[in-house]
Order: structure tokens, then sequence, then C-alpha cells
């Protein structure tokens, strides 16, 4: 069991979509360093599943991350109870793998919602509730499919793109308002998460095989390194959170085991 070295002590934490992935990792991590986390996820029994694994340091919240009042909702509990927040980790999103045809625009719109959307909300929640101590860290999670394209993921692509360049617009914001606010985004490559395991399976469905090893191993060759860890992310979400990056923002922090490199 990591002990941890009180890299986020005393910090206040919130994640979105802690209840698997990412999410997960980086809410158990916070906490392992220090952190009082609130991990939010539209489904409450996996974010109940979360805190209960963490212990006394987590506390679950019921979210949905395309709610506009639900953010001034979370965000208002966690100042009445703490009185601060320091940090918001935007975990929470999807993946549509489909082509350009087949992808409706009802389905481009309900990705950007839950991708793009929510990073809106909660980046502006988070801001208004760090303003009056003008320090904070957000984290957006991105993908590395905000730098390369791929013709199965076109609306994921694009809403990851849409990450990247508003972290970058709203670091500036933070920095224009004469604050320590910081805003950041992470961007994954293969990492061994539930949204892998269901684009892989989707992926094996369109070659029309059953069997999903093909792909898998297809996956595992992507990048140098193979497939990563959630807590390859989780690692960068602690850092990105705590006072050892005081001079990082607007930044984009691509933890890919060398995909795009390669």
């Amino acid at each position: 069991m990591y002990a941890g070295r009180g890299w986020v002590e005393g910090k206040i934490a919130l994640v979105t979509g802690a209840g698997s992935g990412i999410g997960r990792a980086a809410a158990r991590l916070l906490a392992a360093e220090g952190a009082t986390v609130y991990l939010t996820d539209i489904d409450a029994d996996a974010a109940e599943a979360t805190a209960d694994a963490i212990g006394p340091a987590a506390r679950a919240i019921r979210q949905d991350v395309r709610d506009e009042a639900g953010w001034e909702i979370v965000t208002g509990r966690i100042l009445s109870e703490q009185g601060q927040l320091d940090i918001l980790a935007n975990c929470a999103g999807i993946q549509l793998t489909r082509g350009l045809i087949e992808t409706s625009l009802e389905d481009f719109r309900h990705v950007f919602q839950v991708n793009v959307e929510s990073v809106f909300l909660g980046t502006r929640a988070a801001v208004k509730a760090m303003l009056p101590r003008k320090s904070g860290s957000i984290i957006n999670i991105a993908s590395n499919f905000a730098n390369i394209a791929d013709g199965l993921n076109t609306a994921y692509c694009a809403s990851k793109a849409a990450v990247a360049h508003f972290t970058r617009a709203a670091a500036l914001d933070c920095a224009q308002r004469n604050t320590r606010i910081r805003v950041n985004s992470i961007h994954p490559g293969c990492i061994n998460t539930p949204m892998l395991e269901r684009e892989i399976v989707d992926v094996a469905a369109k070659r029309g095989d059953p069997d999903t090893s093909a792909v898998r191993a297809e996956w595992q060759t992507l990048a140098p390194l193979g497939i990563g860890s959630p807590e390859d992310i989780g690692w960068a979400v602690v850092y990105l959170a705590s006072d050892r990056s005081p001079y990082t923002t607007g930044s984009e922090l691509v933890i890919d085991g060398g995909h795009i490199i390669r």
C-alpha cells in the first residue's frame, strides 16, 4: 500500500468520472498524497465504490457533468464544507468508435456535451470557487487524439482537440486576472481502462471478428511502451495539482508511451 509523500497535503480536490479508469486512479493517488477528494460520477454506485476503497479522505457525489446547475451544487457543497477548492481534475469523458458517415449529428453533439461542454462548465465553476484565494490547479483530460487523427474516432478527435485549445485559452484568462490559477491538459494514449476495452470490442465487431485478441495485440503495438495504466495518468494529475508545478499553465502533457513519435 503506497503511503504517499504529501504532495497535495491539506488540499481539497474534485475529480469527475472517478467511478472508473483514469478518474478513479487520479482520485486514489490524490488522496494518498494528502488531499481530501470529492469524487463524482454519473454512476453513483461506482463513485461510492471508489470512495469506499479510498477511505475517510473521499466523498462521493452523483453528478451529470453536462448539467450546469449540477456544477454549482457540487462546488457549492465543497465550499460550504471545506471553505476552499484547490484542485479540479476533469476526467469524465466518453469515446465513440464510429466513422464520419456513420456518426449522426446527435452522436456528435452528445460527444461534445460530455467531453467539451462539461470541461467548460467545470473549469468555469472551479475558477469562480478559486478566485477568492487566487490560486488553484485545473487539470483537463484530453487525448493524444487531440494531436493525431483516427478515422474511426471523428467526433472524439474533434472533442479532445477542443479541450486542448480551450485549456490554453482558460489558462490565459486566469493569468490575465492576476491569479495563480493554473489550467493544463493531459493527453493520454492507449490506457488500460473500461473505455479502451469498449473500443477494442467495437473495433473487433466492425471487422466482423468475435475474438478481440487480434485488436488487443494491435493496440499493444501502437506505442513503443505498449498500453499504459490509469496510474500513469493519475501521477501526472498529482504533479499538476501540486506545488511542484507552480510555473506550469496552458501546457499539454502528453503521456502516450511514445505513440505520437512512433
